[in-house]
C-alpha cells in the first residue's frame, strides 16, 4: 500500500478547498497541507495498526501484521506455531515400568505447577518431558523460526 497517494490526495483536496477563498487562504492552507503530511502518514499507520489489531482478534489461528518498507505499510499474516503435542506411547500394562524418584520439594512444586498449567498429570508432563531429553525432539530452551524466537527464560 502506497501511502504517499492518501497523503497527496488529502493535500490536494485541502488545496482545492483553499481555493473557494482569498489569496491569504489559498497560501495558509497550502503551507498546511504541506506541514501537516508527515502527521497524516503516521496517523493513517495508527489507523492500520488498530484495523490489524482487530482482525488478530477474529482470526482463530494466527494474527494480521503491519510492516512498514520506507514509507510503505503492508498488512501480512502470519500464522501461529501450531500448539505441540504429544501422545504417550501405547504401552501395554506389562510393558510400563515404575521408577522411584526424590526430589526436592521445590522442584515437584514447580513440576505440578507446570502439569497443571498445560492440562495433564504429573506423570504425563514427566513423561512427556523425558522423552524429549532422551530422544532430543524437544527444545529446553529458545527455538528459533524465521525471524521470531520462542522459549523461555528465567532471571
Amino acid at each position: 500500500m502506497q501511502m504517499a497517494s492518501f497523503v497527496e490526495a488529502l493535500q490536494n483536496d485541502l488545496r482545492e478547498l483553499a481555493a473557494l477563498g482569498d489569496e491569504q487562504v489559498a497560501q495558509a492552507v497550502d503551507r498546511l497541507a504541506t506541514a501537516m503530511g508527515r502527521s497524516v502518514g503516521l496517523r493513517l499507520l495508527d489507523a492500520l495498526t488498530q484495523a490489524a489489531l482487530e482482525l488478530s482478534e477474529q482470526l482463530p489461528n494466527g494474527n494480521v501484521d503491519v510492516r512498514v518498507a520506507g514509507q510503505d505499510p503492508q498488512f501480512v499474516f502470519v500464522p501461529s506455531e501450531p500448539a505441540e503435542t504429544y501422545s504417550a506411547p501405547l504401552v501395554g500394562e506389562d510393558e510400563q515400568a515404575r521408577i522411584t524418584l526424590r526430589l526436592p520439594e521445590s522442584l515437584k512444586a514447580s513440576i505440578e505447577s507446570a502439569a497443571a498449567a498445560e492440562g495433564v498429570s504429573v506423570n504425563n508432563w514427566l513423561v512427556r518431558a523425558l522423552t524429549r531429553a532422551v530422544q532430543g525432539g524437544g527444545s529446553w530452551g529458545p527455538t528459533r523460526t524465521g525471524k521470531r524466537i520462542t522459549g523461555w527464560s528465567q532471571a
